[in-house]
């Protein structure tokens, strides 16, 4: 498996605190074996920083759940450089230091009557990080986060900055990198005029209705839509995103979703330890209702591990209906599996290249070893539907045909090849699973 638990790296002859790399992700269950973690607090200092050591990883804000991020060397995190964000004279883009969380970025964003396309479902994440893995949000119409980049500052081996826009014939290969290419200093981004969000919950939304077309009909029945289940006899919440048009103060939602009912108030939430954006229906901005968790709160659950397939959402009801032949053995280790549609892209590793897709996503409770024995099975019963596995999550990577799967993976390679030639961004993962 690609998770380590801090037992079991003390078992392994590895301390946690034998040095100061010996920190974990943002849940626990992964802990880094880089010799250290360097923070530095400018670009120049990122520049000299990546010029000086021989073998270098970028960490974001540690959300990834694999070993993405790791190396054998050092990492490097961008999170202390200063956001500076620029918004371009046109108002259609905007240009922000990449360990960025898109919190900070949102706020800076609503000062300036500005908006993304889309969010993650928590805000915590960096910009660098999660367009680097192809994190996303939900949205039959939204691509991937990594979709709205249009420019990206590298860092290369010998410390010097190489600008890419999407005029670069390389660009496609380059947003969704993994680190591979450099670290990134800097992101350009699509933005849009500043619009507002509704964000409602219907509950107990029959099975039947994902069959055939259904599953493409439910999931864009708003702006941006998730589905929560825990396979038992329906999928217990519906959450929908509306967008409310320009000039217009609400819009109507129905009562009923295709068999859901909507609720006035999430049964299970509410209250001062709430953690998630507002769902009863009420009006804000895109930047407090697209994410569902509050940036002032611990994000989903804290203590967890997380795998996500991403399939032709053509293939999706199948797909499920696969997966759901294994709930007696999902249950007792689930907490929950979010359901979201993302459009394609063209991005050479992007897990949504080429086909709108739905995404299949585990959080799972803290239980390593039977997580292990499942993903096979999980993977297995995917597998005829030429699922890809997230970046950033925990699976079997090495049993997936990521050639047949990712037809770029080649040119891929060779990019790799001709812009770290000596390796030097290269890790265990990168090793293992790609190059």
């Amino acid at each position: 498996m690609e998770f380590t638990t801090q037992h079991e790296q003390q078992h392994q002859g590895r301390q946690p605190g034998e040095a100061e790399a010996r920190t974990q992700n943002w849940s626990g269950t992964y802990a880094y074996r880089a010799q250290r973690i360097l923070t530095p607090a400018s670009i120049d200092e990122l520049q000299e920083t990546v010029a000086a050591e021989g073998s270098i990883r970028a960490l974001g804000t540690r959300h990834s759940f694999n070993d993405v991020a790791d190396g054998p060397g050092v990492l490097v995190t961008t999170t202390a450089i200063a956001p500076d964000v620029a918004v371009a004279a046109d108002r259609l883009s905007v240009t922000v230091g990449s360990g960025t969380r898109y919190a900070v970025l949102a706020e800076a964003l609503e000062q300036e009557g500005l908006a993304l396309h889309n969010m993650g479902s928590l805000p915590h994440i960096s910009v660098g990080g999660a367009t680097a893995t192809g994190t996303h949000g939900s949205g039959t119409a939204l691509g991937s986060l990594s979709t709205a980049v249009s420019g990206l500052d590298l860092v290369g081996a010998d410390g010097s900055i190489r600008r890419l826009t999407r005029a670069d014939p390389e660009f496609a290969g380059s947003v969704v990198a993994l680190g591979a290419l450099g670290v990134v200093s800097r992101v350009t981004l699509d933005v849009q005029p500043h619009y507002r969000v509704r964000q409602d919950v219907y509950a107990h939304l029959p099975w039947r209705a994902l069959e055939g077309d259904g599953l493409r009909a439910v999931m864009a029945a708003g702006y941006s839509v998730s589905l929560f289940t825990v396979y038992g006899a329906d999928v217990a919440q519906v959450w929908v995103k509306t967008r409310i048009p320009e000039g217009e103060a609400d819009a109507p939602v129905p009562d009923d979703l295709f068999g859901a009912r909507r609720v006035p108030e999430r049964p299970d939430r509410g209250g001062p330890d709430d953690n998630t954006t507002p769902m009863d229906g009420s009006v804000g901005p895109w930047s407090t209702r697209l994410p569902h968790f509050r940036i002032d709160r611990t994000p989903s659950s804290g203590d967890e591990i997380q795998t996500e397939y991403f399939v032709s959402i053509d293939d999706g009801a199948a797909a499920l209906a696969e997966v759901r032949k294994l709930a007696d053995r999902i249950q007792p280790h689930l907490l929950v599996t979010e359901l979201r549609a993302v459009a394609a892209d063209s991005l050479w590793l992007g897990e949504t290249q080429g086909r709108d897709s739905l995404c299949i996503h585990f959080t799972w409770k803290n239980h390593p070893h039977e997580i292990g024995e499942l993903l096979p099975d999980i993977e297995a019963a995917l597998r005829p539907f030429d699922a890809r596995p997230h970046w950033g999550k925990v699976a079997r990577f090495e049993t997936f045909d990521l050639a047949a799967l990712y037809p770029r993976l080649g040119d891929f390679r060779r990019l790799v090849a001709a812009h770290d030639p000596g390796g030097k961004f290269r890790g265990p993962f990168l090793d293992r699973v790609l190059l």
